[in-house]
């Protein structure tokens, strides 16, 4: 089986579908030492360069895994940090074949909470994308006066250095003195946007958790550092929520095809042995000729 070569790049996470095909119209890609051409199709047994790197393909076969990951203070969200503080991918489990994992966003080193990872690239920019709304829930502990008129101004939009933002839902929770409990919710994933938003009004935010990313809540009782595998209904529910077609399509559409067929084949035997005995017993059988043998006379 083949398939297109962006989407294969795409899918080990290198960026999105739309830049690879840039790349490709680029040349920065070659296959087999030649250089690839948008239409390519591969099979993952090719030998594959982006800009001279050698890229080690999955198994076009091998289904895409997802992980719900219980980040904690003090990890970074990179795949090595200069000043030697942990990163989360020392706490992700290892894949075979040399495949890696790619985050679905980030949540800075005071932040806590879900943090998702999955080893399909493209799933991963899509969930990222604007264009698709994904909804974030954050549990976040705010210091200083919160007003009415505040909360209304955090709903209805406020105007920050990157443009407006704002918050789809805010419950408060409760809390003592000064510090105050909330529930918020937002569509979009811009750098310390929550912050940001609480920020403009005048109060800090002192604690902050994410506890939902689109369909998936951090698993109950999941410890901090530890990493929870989604189930195949999970992953479906995250392809929908972004437009892409379910990884494991094929793999369902296969032996239903394959048993179907059988049976269809099996009805054909038994409708051509049937029709074979019928034809075989409707058969006039050839009429014996009488034979009348005269008397010789005597």
């Amino acid at each position: 089986m083949s398939e297109k070569l962006q989407k294969v790049l795409a899918r080990q996470g290198l960026a999105s579908r739309r830049e690879i095909e840039r790349w490709i119209a680029d040349g920065r890609i070659t296959i087999d030492n030649r250089v690839a051409t948008l239409g390519d199709r591969v099979t993952g047994e090719e030998h594959i360069k982006v800009d001279g790197r050698v890229i080690h393909l999955k198994s076009l076969q091998q289904p895409p895994k997802v992980i719900a990951y219980h980040k904690d203070v003090g990890t970074v969200c990179s795949r090595a940090d200069e000043e030697g503080r942990r990163t989360v991918f020392k706490d992700f489990p290892k894949l075979p074949g040399g495949g890696r994992w790619v985050l679905v966003g980030r949540l800075d080193i005071t932040t806590t909470g879900l943090l998702l990872a999955t080893t399909d690239g493209e799933l991963a920019n899509r969930l990222m994308h604007p264009k698709y709304e994904i909804r974030r829930e954050y549990a976040v502990r705010v210091y200083g006066e919160v007003t009415p008129q505040m909360l209304q101004n955090l709903q209805q939009g406020v105007l920050l250095e990157d443009g407006m933002a704002r918050f789809d839902r805010i419950i408060e929770v409760g809390g003592e003195g000064k510090n105050r409990w909330f529930t918020v919710e937002l569509h979009e994933g811009r750098n310390r946007e929550v912050r940001r938003l609480w920020e403009s009004q005048g109060v800090q935010v002192n604690r902050l958790s994410r506890n939902m990313f689109g369909s998936v809540r951090l698993p109950r009782g999941l410890r901090k550092g530890k990493c929870e595998e989604l189930t195949r209904p999970q992953i479906e529910a995250l392809y929908a929520s972004v437009q892409l077609a379910s990884p494991f399509a094929q793999e369902q559409a296969v032996p239903a095809m394959g048993a179907r067929s059988k049976s269809v084949r099996r009805k054909s035997v038994r409708n051509k042995s049937v029709r074979s005995k019928d034809v075989g017993n409707n058969e006039k059988k050839p009429l014996k000729k009488k034979v009348v043998r005269r008397k010789k006379r005597a």
